[in-house]
């Protein structure tokens, strides 16, 4: 008859291993002998192997103590649903191995190729990094909200940049320090996008029915360009001085300038 240590070891397995299949009821606890010691027999040997044996092949506990009760067809049975348990594990792991691999890459983990191509091409031009950050985080907002929809609209946007005019608004933009020479550089801002926008109200674009009624989207930009810069209010009060309600959505304000 074995000790306890004499048991774990012979299972190999450790002695702390088996006091918890004893706490879970996995494995039962003998008698104690006169002297107050639990001692084990074959039976109890060859129950621990195969604890050991079906734990180190990823059997969750809670399922090891029907099986070993259960017939060679149940016993099968249940070995067929862990092997596609871990068949769906291994698809999950291989699944997140994958999304790691793409933190490497950047801003192409949370955005498609053709809103990254686009922002390449905004470093090119030589934007500030405050405004690709900023950017790049608009995208990610609106590509949560409109995945499909934002892949329309890339080429349009990538022409923007053929634009004088939109290149110069991103220079401007990164251009601005926080000094009392913003002011003029601001208004200069509001002057280009106030021109995009009328041309393009002029052409007759409009944002689609769906975007338009959408508020939440258009909320959170205007939340995050205020949190990047406080000066973004006074950047819409601008553009509303120029009958424009803001600058993400084609929205004319009434009035003469409509």
């Amino acid at each position: 008859m074995l000790t306890i240590g004499q048991l774990a070891a012979y299972a190999g397995v450790t002695v702390r291993a088996v006091r918890h299949y004893h706490q879970i009821g996995l494995l039962p606890e003998p008698e104690r002998d006169a002297s107050g010691y639990r001692r084990y027999g074959a039976a109890a040997v060859v129950a621990l192997i195969k604890i050991r044996t079906l734990a180190e092949a990823g059997v969750p506990l809670s399922r090891i103590g029907r099986m070993l009760g259960a017939d060679a067809a149940s016993f099968a049975e249940a070995i067929d649903r862990i092997d596609g348990d871990l068949r769906e594990e291994i698809d999950r792991l291989e699944r997140s191995r994958k999304q790691i691999a793409q933190l490497a890459a950047g801003d192409s983990l949370t955005l498609p190729p053709e809103v990254t191509s686009y922002l390449d091409r905004l470093r090119e031009i030589g934007v500030s990094q405050q405004v690709f950050d900023g950017e790049r985080d608009g995208w990610i907002l609106m590509v949560a909200r409109w995945p499909d929809r934002v892949l329309e609209w890339m080429p349009a946007k990538v022409a923007q940049l053929e634009d004088p005019r939109m290149v110069r608004l991103y220079l401007v933009l990164s251009g601005m320090t926080g000094e009392a020479g913003d002011d003029q550089l601001m208004a200069e801002a509001a002057d280009i996008m106030a021109d995009l926008h009328n041309q393009a109200y002029a052409a007759g674009e409009r944002d689609a029915d769906e975007v338009v009624r959408d508020d939440m989207p258009f909320e959170l930009l205007d939340d995050l360009a205020d949190t990047a810069d406080p000066r973004a209010g006074r950047l819409r009060q601008l553009m509303r001085e120029r009958g424009w309600s803001g600058w993400t959505r084609l929205e004319r304000l009434p009035g003469p300038s409509s």
